[in-house]
């Protein structure tokens, strides 16, 4: 059985190559600061998007997108702006979408991805 790190970079590969499949340029994966990391950066049209990815085995917890709770929320907006004043990107839209992975045993994973899931 894999680990939950393991779990969790296979989910983000998988977000990774769903959100380029739908349009989306990765600008940054995993990024880090001493806050925490942001999973994925990416650019849509005029939009900064700033994705964070969830990745489950079942919904026993719940989907995995209920667990980007206020308090994720909140630090997602720090790391966010911690991650603008470290480039040099410029966007008339920031976006923080969420990424669901399903992981579904002898199925492919069921992706869902919400886009501007909170401000």
């Amino acid at each position: 059985m894999p680990t939950t790190t393991d779990l969790g970079g296979h989910g983000e590969r998988i977000a990774a190559a769903y959100l380029t499949d739908s349009g989306l340029r990765l600008l940054d994966r995993n990024w880090r600061c001493r806050e925490g990391e942001l999973d994925i950066v990416a650019r849509e049209g005029d939009a900064l998007v700033f994705c964070e990815v969830k990745t489950r085995r079942g919904t026993g917890y719940g989907h995995p997108v209920e667990a980007v709770t206020p308090a994720k929320q909140r630090r997602l907006r720090t790391l966010a702006q911690r991650w603008l004043a470290a480039h040099d990107e410029h966007a008339p839209e920031l976006r923080f979408d969420v990424v669901g992975v399903l992981m579904r045993p002898e199925r492919p994973a069921l992706v869902t991805h919400l886009r501007a899931a909170f401000s």
